[in-house]
């Protein structure tokens, strides 16, 4: 019991702690926290691609049956926001997904989708985690029972029905990594007309030997397809296709907070609304919502935030620079399919390389890059604890101006730029991030950066 902690996005771990007596002590937990919430009906069930996943699954079901619940369940793997958007459309009491996202296959994990749809908040987290016990069934009577159900074809139909399905026939080349949105995500951008080449979308639990992340080291295919002609636009994704990479012809692998700004500026072409990042993701996002008399409004390093805020201020977009991505009208989950979608017909609308040149060009060049330092899960605490006894009045030669503690310390600087140190959420490191209007500024502040974790070590 002391092993299951359910982090930024779920429980994550290693397969020789990640096992299925634990795993059903989750699905145990999550049946009496919707009891004692009075959350009536079925739970979804999904999984990723990962070979130990539908086991897992089929164990999650069947304790969750023994406490009388039905569940609905797909014939296949199937990508985490198509958990989300059935758990909401067909009023499910919540959703349990197995995916360890971007981790090796050697990992696994485990994340509870509430009924909104939206990520766990910590306030359901933790009341899940304090019922964590061995399963309790009922009398075999009383056992719910299982459902195989389609996943895909509603999602897909909506998100046709939000972004359009009216593409001109645009070149796409789409690489799953083998992951859950092989088949989906490349379907839809079919389905609204795209010519698609497919890159790594047939089954492999091993992800083909990699990690299934949407980096650049790992898309060097697909980078130099769209970049030597042989397609318009590159997307990517994630293992759980919760999260996007795109690919265009002059910058290649196009940076997510670019993108972001990008994609927010083609929704305000027809629409209106702030717009809502983390406190990691660029200010080009504020100064697009700027331009349009919006609001852009910031918020800690994880998409449970970016959601609630989304919702709090009905945004018309939402995003981080990892690459997780909503939108009005959906639900307030990032979606890697969704947003492959929407990327394709900004691009139709305006190539995204010329919109982007568009957007620096207005709003002054943005540079962003971080870097990672080791530190243990215990020693986080005492390290930020100590950085805020030492916060410099200037870095890198630019004064500190303020300083946000939302998530970590972020101290804005007086030419605009800014420097973050934060602890990760999912791995013993501390993150620090940099964004400034070269590469040269950004670099010295990462180096400035790396200097004041070190003098607190």
């Amino acid at each position: 019991m002391d092993e299951i902690s359910f982090g930024t996005d779920g429980w994550r771990a290693t397969l020789d702690t990640f096992t299925a007596p634990r795993v059903r002590m989750v699905g145990q937990a999550v049946a009496t926290y919707l009891d004692d919430e009075g959350l009536a009906g079925p739970v979804g069930v999904c999984y990723d691609a990962r070979e130990s996943s539908p086991g897992f699954a089929e164990e999650l079901a069947r304790t969750l049956c023994a406490n009388g619940r039905d569940v609905y369940m797909p014939e296949r793997d199937r990508p985490t926001p198509l958990l989300a958007w059935n758990v909401v459309e067909r009023g499910l009491a919540g959703g349990l997904m197995l995916t360890a996202s971007h981790n090796p296959p050697e990992y696994n994990g485990v994340k509870f989708i509430p009924d909104d749809g939206a990520p766990a908040l910590p306030a359901v987290t933790d009341a899940i985690e304090a019922r964590l016990a061995e399963p309790d069934p009922l009398p075999e009577e009383e056992w719910g029972a299982v459902h195989e159900v389609d996943f895909h074809t509603s999602h897909a139909d909506h998100a046709l029905e939000l972004v359009g399905g009216d593409l001109d026939g645009p070149a796409v080349s789409y690489d799953a990594i083998h992951g859950s949105g092989r088949g989906v995500t490349d379907g839809l951008l079919e389905r609204a007309g795209a010519d698609v080449d497919r890159l790594r979308c047939g089954d492999d639990p091993t992800f083909g030997g990699v990690s299934p992340e949407p980096s650049r080291e790992n898309l060097a295919e697909l980078i130099h397809r769209v970049t030597t002609g042989g397609a318009e636009l590159g997307v990517a994704n994630d293992g759980d296709a919760d999260r996007i990479a795109v690919v265009t012809p002059d910058r290649g692998l196009l940076d997510a907070n670019l993108l972001f700004a990008a994609l927010y500026d083609y929704l305000l072409e027809t629409d209106s609304g702030p717009a809502v990042r983390s406190v990691s993701t660029t200010f080009l996002v504020d100064r697009v919502a700027a331009a349009h008399d919006e609001e852009a409004f910031e918020v800690p390093v994880g998409f449970k935030w970016v959601a609630e805020a989304m919702i709090d201020h009905d945004a018309l977009m939402g995003g981080e620079e990892s690459g997780g991505f909503s939108m009005r009208g959906h639900v307030p989950e990032k979606d890697g399919v969704l947003t492959a979608l929407l990327a394709a017909a900004a691009h139709e609308a305006e190539p995204l390389d010329e919109r982007v040149d568009r957007l620096l060009e207005e709003h002054g060049e943005i540079h962003q890059s971080r870097v990672s330092v080791d530190c243990p899960d215990e020693e986080k605490s005492r390290t930020l604890d100590a950085l805020s006894e030492v916060i410099p009045e200037s870095v890198a030669g630019t004064r500190v101006e303020d300083v946000n503690t939302a998530d970590g310390f972020k101290l804005l600087l007086a030419d605009g730029s800014w420097l973050l140190v934060r602890p990760s959420g999912t791995e013993p490191k501390l993150r620090i991030y940099a964004e400034a209007e070269n590469e040269g500024r950004v670099e010295a502040l990462l180096e400035a950066g790396s200097e004041l974790v070190s003098d607190v070590r």
